[in-house]
């Protein structure tokens, strides 16, 4: 918590962050920065709260004092010392009340410093003056963990084209491939299960619904002590040659999600609900992979969505969400890795707020020879498994705080239903065959 020197001393007061918790970082939640200022804050209003008493109490006292004015000429112990007693009261709470005053100043003056500190820190950021020895560690840690791969180029150019509203306008005009057509969910299949409610739990079902196929999400009933709760399982980034462009978390998908706020597989996921039988107003948790963490934050921002369910918690995974912003009555977890580029690639850092906690797991991967690295070690959703199941044994008070609300929405796991539901949307239209010349074979002028 906020740490603050003794009164007096003339030093500033320190708003530090909580130590790691082995190779967990946290920030946000009710032991973030964020929340030791709000609670600064707090301690200011109740200190200047204290001082008006105080004021209160002093001009009573010096009333009295000018009401006994005319005993100072009676005999001492009934006039002059009731005076002077008064008097010195007076005195001492004046003395008590400007103390205070200046507690509750050098406590907003911390407040005002440190948010000047991290405009400062932004703007250096925006402008490219970040500390070279951190960046350059970075990039040490992705050239270690085989970052610079092929399938992890490919897939950070897609992350940068659809963060820029300009380029994106631009490849989707010339590859209508990557442009989000409309999702629909149809019901494959509703069975029993077994549901761990933790996070690492949570996390092992959006493994199975990715084993499912190309497509596919999961709507999992809990019955909560006679409460109804469901939780929206979305998979990761799914690139597949033979679903001919029909699948809503293919690289378009990216798009769909950062650029279209996931306006078409938030649609989606609202079908499905109703089809898996959640009434108006049930809770919701929602839990997303990769591409799947972004439609999964999305939904928890998405108007229409709240207008009908509740959504009380989102779990991501190696996910770029800096830039959504659930309400705050809606609890978020983020798990990030320090060598995974995904969760970095919108720019931005996770907000640190009451109501959002950010894990970045800060151990060492290696790939070994001959080993596929896909987009690197540290976005492997195993990973963020076992990062999860770290959370759940955790004792810092954010990582507490946050498990608790998803165990009050899912209770502590067990018989559940799964509903699956296969999201397509309309092939991509194909693009006109070049027309070449038939007797030179060349391409004929202003044709496609």
């Amino acid at each position: 918590m906020a740490e603050a020197t003794p009164a007096g001393s003339g030093g500033p007061i320190h708003v530090s962050p909580p130590p790691p918790d082995g190779i967990l970082t946290i920030s946000g939640g009710v032991g973030g920065i964020t929340v030791q200022l709000e609670e600064l804050d707090v301690g200011a209003g109740k200190l200047d709260r204290l001082a008006a008493r105080l004021a209160s109490i002093e001009a009573e006292l010096s009333g009295t004092w000018q009401e006994l004015g005319s005993y100072q000429n009676q005999p001492r112990t009934t006039g002059t010392a009731a005076l002077i007693a008064v008097g010195e009261a007076r005195d001492a709470v004046l003395l008590v009340r400007l103390e205070l005053q200046r507690i509750s100043s050098q406590v907003r003056s911390c407040r005002r410093d440190y948010d000047m500190a991290e405009s400062a820190a932004h703007t250096q950021w925006m402008l490219g003056l970040s500390d070279p020895d951190v960046e350059l560690q970075k990039h040490v840690d992705f050239w270690r963990t085989g970052f610079l791969n092929g399938d992890a180029m490919e897939m950070l150019v897609a992350n940068a084209v659809t963060n820029l509203p300009l380029l994106k306008s631009l490849v989707e005009g010339i590859n209508p491939a990557l442009r989000p057509g409309a999702v629909t969910a149809r019901q494959q299949e509703r069975v029993p299960i077994y549901l761990d409610s933790t996070p690492a739990g949570l996390l092992e079902r959006v493994r199975l619904v990715e084993e499912r196929g190309s497509g596919y999400i999961e709507v999992i009933e809990v019955d909560n002590r006679g409460a109804k709760a469901y939780v929206v399982v979305v998979p990761g980034t799914q690139v597949n040659d033979e679903d001919e462009g029909t699948n809503p978390f293919d690289l378009a998908g990216i798009a769909d999600a950062l650029g279209s706020s996931s306006r078409q597989v938030n649609a989606a996921v609202l079908q499905a609900l109703r089809a898996a039988g959640a009434q108006p107003g049930a809770d919701v948790v929602a839990v997303g992979y990769s591409q799947g963490g972004i439609h999964a934050m999305n939904l928890a921002a998405d108007r229409e969505f709240l207008k009908e369910y509740d959504m009380k918690y989102v779990l991501t995974a190696g996910s770029p969400i800096s830039r959504i912003t659930p309400p705050p009555d809606v609890s978020t977890l983020h798990l990030e890795h320090r060598t995974d580029w995904v969760p970095g690639s919108d720019g931005m850092d996770n907000r640190d707020a009451r109501n959002q906690v950010t894990v970045t797991v800060t151990n060492d991967l290696y790939v070994r020879g001959g080993e596929k690295a896909g987009l690197g070690p540290g976005h492997n959703l195993g990973g963020y498994q076992e990062a999860a199941r770290l959370v759940a044994a955790s004792k810092d008070p954010s990582l507490m705080q946050s498990t608790a609300v998803l165990g009050g929405v899912l209770g502590a796991g067990g018989a559940a239903t799964a509903t699956r539901f296969s999201l397509a949307k309309p092939p991509p239209p194909a693009l006109p065959r070049e027309r070449r010349d038939p007797f030179s074979g060349r391409p004929q002028p202003g044709a496609r």
